[in-house]
């Protein structure tokens, strides 16, 4: 595994002193934004983990090697190449390391990397999860599995929207996987902070949730945390009025027979040309809140480790 994993040098040495890391997903600087706003988000992303008192481990793959950490110019180049750049899921890690290629890792496989560094707290935008029509299509995201595997918890502002949110609450509890609302008993929605559904765990701040990781951990009972963070209020966009956008794309996909790995990306921009921009302000707004609690809580699991 050390073969293939390059961890940066800032990121190694507070691994080693046992002090609070922050990973963070690439998929959302290659696939998720345009360039240069793509750059300049997950800069600022770095920032706020670093104001929190963590350390940012930005993971992707380049030339093959598993970098968790990405210096200013990787970060550049990340970002500038987008589209052209692979998505990758842990079923692609081992062909593009094999192959020597760039990935943009998705939550499934950024947590499949963090573990493996030993990183136990993770920042996205929203995991995926169980497509709407999915008994038709067996259309679930390897998200739902990989929480089951991979020791680290996810701050999310809940599942994409675009998703079947009963259904993946429903996978999440077969898996075994802990759903947390932070400071909510209900699903935030992605762009909305109400999604009908309550979730099963509550905790109001970033010590409760670290001693849930604790526990969880100790007891050997292996796999991921949910940390559902619902958008800040000035940021949501209302489930009332996303709903039927989502609805019309959803309609779109179907109608051109979209499916896979194209089809988030391609919802997320239909949904973001309908709505002018105001979802990819909203999605920024998002993991921005997500990187702050994600440094809370990393602080506070590695105090209690102390």
């Amino acid at each position: 595994m050390q073969r293939d994993l390059e961890i940066r040098d800032e990121v190694r040495a507070a691994l080693a002193d046992g002090a609070p890391v922050v990973a963070l997903e690439s998929t959302i600087i290659a696939h998720g934004m345009p360039y240069p706003q793509n750059v300049e988000t997950a800069r600022r992303v770095e920032a706020i983990v670093r104001a929190g008192d963590a350390v940012p481990a930005t993971i992707a793959i380049l030339d093959g090697r598993l970098k968790v950490g990405l210096s200013a110019s990787e970060l550049e180049q990340f970002g500038e190449n987008g589209q052209a750049i692979r998505k990758v899921s842990t079923r692609d890690l081992p062909y593009v390391v094999a192959r020597r290629e760039h990935g943009a890792t998705t939550v499934a496989s950024t947590m499949r990397i963090a573990a493996m560094a030993g990183i136990a707290t993770f920042a996205t935008g929203g995991i995926g999860g169980v497509h709407r029509g999915a008994e038709r299509s067996f259309d679930i995201s390897a998200d739902m599995t990989e929480f089951s595997q991979s020791d680290v918890a996810v701050v999310t502002a809940g599942a994409k929207a675009i998703l079947d949110l009963a259904l993946t609450l429903e996978t999440l509890e077969t898996l075994g996987v802990p759903v947390i609302g932070f400071g909510t008993d209900e699903l935030p929605a992605f762009y909305s902070r109400h999604s009908g559904h309550p979730v099963p765990l509550r905790c109001d701040n970033a010590r409760e949730v670290a001693a849930v990781m604790r526990a969880k951990w100790r007891m050997g009972l292996k796999g991921g945390v949910v940390v559902a963070n619902p958008i800040p209020v000035k940021a949501e966009i209302p489930a009332q009025e996303i709903s039927p956008v989502i609805e019309a794309a959803v309609r779109k996909a179907a109608q051109q027979n979209i499916q896979g790995k194209n089809l988030t990306p391609f919802l997320l921009a239909e949904i973001a040309g309908v709505t002018g921009g105001r979802s990819l302000a909203a999605n920024i707004a998002l993991v921005e809140n997500n990187a702050r609690v994600a440094a809370e809580i990393a602080g506070a699991f590695a105090e209690a480790g102390r």
